[in-house]
């Protein structure tokens, strides 16, 4: 078997910190988020409550809430926080070499 593959999706400075962004990664849409602490985490771009894009959620801590109802997640591994969800969403292995952001994405 193959390591692992990280693909670069962005470049720190396109994410500022506290917010949050979506790329298309591989065919997945992927929410990179910058967290307060300066950290970056990489979930799906979808909230498993009512399938609404993630994209533009606050964040506070390490909590996601989704825009559309309220869902929160936790963006490190993407455990249920806060209802209405009931179901995690996926997180994604993410690594920042020099500026650049990349995310592992296969199922390996």
């Amino acid at each position: 078997m193959s390591e692992s593959t990280y693909v670069t999706v962005a470049r720190t400075e396109d994410i500022p910190q506290n917010t949050n962004k979506a790329f298309d990664v591989e065919g997945k849409s992927i929410l990179i988020c910058h967290a307060k602490t300066g950290e970056f985490f990489a979930v799906e771009n979808r909230c498993s409550h009512a399938i609404a894009e993630l994209e533009g959620g606050r964040m506070r801590g390490h909590r996601l809430i989704c825009p559309l109802h309220g869902a929160a997640f936790d963006m490190r591994d993407g455990k249920v926080l806060g209802a209405p969800a009931y179901a995690p969403i996926k997180a994604y292995p993410v690594r920042v070499e020099d500026d650049e952001i990349k995310v592992q994405v296969d199922e390996s």
